[in-house]
């Protein structure tokens, strides 16, 4: 095998981390905007009476989807963030879980489902981005 083909491998391998990384940065820069634009209204859907939690919630996500489609811009993508991209996503999926077993009283049932769905496509782009990086490994 010469040196072009084992470059192109290895590019291939880190196809599904790009991916998914940029795929989280889109979900991420997408539900932040909705997150900012919207906080009145998802406060209402969702039973959370405090709108500047959105309007938060939607600033760090935006700033965080700006660093992952960064980081999944570069040759080679840092492993190191992707780790603590996996970390964050896991942290994000337990701390929704700990919302809908806690019995949170206000969520309403639109609520519930919406933690959910959410927690779902995080879970998706966790798995993603950990088979992603363990491809990119691969030598």
């Amino acid at each position: 095998m010469n040196s072009t083909q084992s470059i192109n491998e290895t590019k291939q391998r880190s196809n599904l981390l790009k991916n998914s990384l940029r795929g989280n940065a889109l979900f991420s820069g997408l539900s932040g905007t909705v997150a900012l634009l919207g906080a009145r209204s998802l406060a209402a859907f969702t039973g959370i009476e405090v709108p500047t939690v959105f309007f938060v919630l939607g600033i760090i996500l935006i700033f965080y989807a700006i660093d992952l489609w960064w980081v999944s811009s570069r040759e080679p993508i840092d492993h190191r963030f992707t780790w603590a991209a996996i970390i964050l996503d896991i942290f994000w999926v337990v701390g929704s879980v700990a919302i809908l077993v806690s019995g949170w009283p206000a969520l309403t049932m639109a609520g519930r489902w919406t933690i959910f769905f959410l927690a779902e496509v995080v879970t998706i782009f966790a798995i993603l981005q950990y088979i992603g990086l363990r491809r990119a490994k691969v030598q």
